[in-house]
């Protein structure tokens, strides 16, 4: 892609030429007779003129224009001198095509939404002769450049590709592992073609277990990530390597694992894993995002009011509430000068905590703060029972983010109580402290066992009490029947069952965050969907739809 391009309109689409060879073809946005966007030269088409205030959504189309017409050329100067980093810009843009060996590419703008602008690439990667088509969406923003008053597109890494993170290459070539061949816990073959949210997994276990096994190398197109211990991402596979001697045994199941796989599908950012309460085992793990991020696994977001599982544990635990004994449930409470509300300010009189449990009465455990009087009650009961934050990082086999659960005073305190404030966790942790709550005993979740590899497997430090554990269970099952999991768990075969839902609070969000989690006989489950809002909006049915696979 080196060398002058040639322009040309036609059919109002534009073709970025270079010695017979189409580059990029997509539809002009903007219309380039307007009097404030410069005329059309012949190294590309029209670019706005410097300005001041907020870009307008027509320059913001213009400027978009430009900067495709330069990258589908494969410009990468005139491309990056359109982003407000062109040094950064310029080095993605030309390695896109000296080390990712893009050897075409078309780029069709989608929907504009304000200055954003959403397109799709259609792009040919070619190494030593072969071949292969590369297609995916991403989107861009116009802003004003700060000292040239120009319109510039913001530069990410995700302008490139929307699975690229801050400081992360795009990189073809041959891998530095071989493939392996990874089987669920019957034997069957698990591929990221069948089984795409796999494809971090698979990639983690290809680095950790590849070269012992043997086999041969092939050519891929991959995310190289910014830590030299993390995996690499593979996106595209140009010639097949093969796998060495021997199987990677998993404890994952295919058919859990492709339920989960079509129950994210359903709604954008959403994550599930499924957990099997008396092993520990993973059951599945499911991604749908178009960064590609493992949230599933690696996120650290606020759980919401799944949190009160390990809250109502440590309450009960104490002996501080009892589930067949009256809580108070007013609709507002205060601790530490804050406020704090029930969804649409409700109330509960005279009822019972596991109805309060049920119902997600948010002050019901609030109100429990100065009874409980130290401020280590809920890290202590995440850490000794849970085996959140146990000293001893959760070693799954694949890379991890483990919970947190951290010291809290005055609102924080308040906040941490309902899954709110500085808790964090994700569906794998979810999904664990549901899997402890159902048989009272915390088993580390593992993908591969540790067995294989002789790793040291995080444990907690005591039991849940028998007492805790069967009125804990209790209300989970009220909350799955007659609580605010209900519409949800309708769903799921069998009366073995109970749950949990949560929706928590983003800073900038427009909608809450989704989270719910729940059991059914031996499997429990934890999805997350970022800004789905109530629990059994979104969650609830991903979470449903694996309970009854497993």
């Amino acid at each position: 892609m080196n060398g002058a391009a040639k322009g040309a309109v036609v059919g109002g689409a534009f073709l970025a030429m270079l010695g017979g060879a189409v580059y990029g073809v997509y539809a002009l946005v903007g219309d380039a007779g307007d009097d404030d966007v410069k005329s059309t030269s012949a190294t590309g088409p029209a670019v706005p003129a410097k300005g001041t205030g907020p870009v307008s959504d027509k320059d913001a189309a213009a400027t978009a224009q430009a900067f495709f017409t330069a990258w589908a050329a494969g410009d990468a100067r005139a491309g990056a001198d359109l982003t407000n980093n062109p040094a950064e810009a310029q080095g993605a843009l030309g390695e896109f095509t000296t080390k990712a060996y893009v050897s075409k590419v078309a780029i069709t703008p989608g929907t504009q939404t304000g200055t954003t602008v959403a397109y799709s690439v259609a792009a040919e990667v070619t190494y030593e002769g072969v071949t292969k088509p590369l297609a995916y969406e991403s989107k861009l923003t116009v802003v004003r450049g700060n000292t040239t008053g120009l319109p510039l597109v913001d530069w990410q890494p995700s302008v490139l590709h929307p699975q690229l993170q801050k400081g992360e290459k795009l990189r073809g070539g041959p891998p530095a592992n071989p493939p392996v061949k990874a089987v669920d816990r019957k034997g069957r073959e698990l591929t990221a073609e069948k089984y795409p949210s796999l494809r971090p997994v698979l990639d983690s276990l290809r680095k950790t277990y590849g070269e012992r096994q043997g086999g041969k190398v092939g050519a891929e197109l991959w995310i190289e990530p910014v830590a030299q211990e993390a995996p690499r991402r593979t996106l595209l596979t140009l010639v097949e390597g093969k796998a060495g001697e021997g199987e990677i045994e998993t404890v994952l199941d295919a058919d859990v694992q492709a339920a989960a796989e079509q129950a994210v599908l359903k709604f954008p950012q959403a994550s599930v894993v499924a957990v099997q309460p008396s092993t520990g085992n993973i059951l599945a793990i499911a991604d749908h995002r178009g960064d590609g991020f493992p949230a599933s696994l690696s996120g650290a977001r606020a759980p919401g009011s799944t949190m009160k599982i390990v809250t109502g544990a440590m309450l009960l635990d104490r002996g501080l509430v009892a589930a067949d004994k009256v809580a108070e449930c007013p609709a507002e409470v205060s601790w530490g000068g804050k406020s704090f509300k029930n969804l649409k300010g409700f109330k509960l009189d005279g009822k019972t905590f596991a109805t309060s449990f049920a119902q997600s009465c948010n002050t019901a455990f609030i109100k429990q703060i100065k009874p409980v009087d130290d401020d280590d009650a809920l890290p202590k009961e995440a850490r000794e029972v849970f085996g959140i934050g146990a000293g001893v990082e959760w070693k799954v086999g694949v890379p991890t983010v483990d919970g947190k659960v951290p010291d809290a005073t005055g609102p924080a305190a308040a906040a941490a109580y309902i899954g709110q404030g500085q808790i964090q966790m994700n569906p794998l942790t979810m999904a664990s402290i549901t899997a402890t709550a159902r048989t009272g005993v915390f088993r580390q979740p593992v993908v591969v066992k540790a067995s294989l590899d002789g790793r040291e497997i995080a444990k907690a430090t005591r039991k849940m009490k028998p007492a805790v554990a069967t009125q804990l269970v209790r209300m989970m099952k009220l909350t799955a029947t007659a609580g605010t999991a209900q519409g949800a768990m309708s769903a799921v075969h069998g009366s073995d069952k109970g749950a949990k839902t949560g929706s928590a609070e983003v800073d900038g969000a427009q909608n809450p965050d989704s989270w719910f989690t729940g059991f059914n006989g031996d499997v429990a489950a934890a999805a997350m969907v970022e800004g789905g809002g109530h629990g059994s909006d979104a969650a609830g049915p991903i979470v449903a739809a694996v309970l009854n696979a497993g």
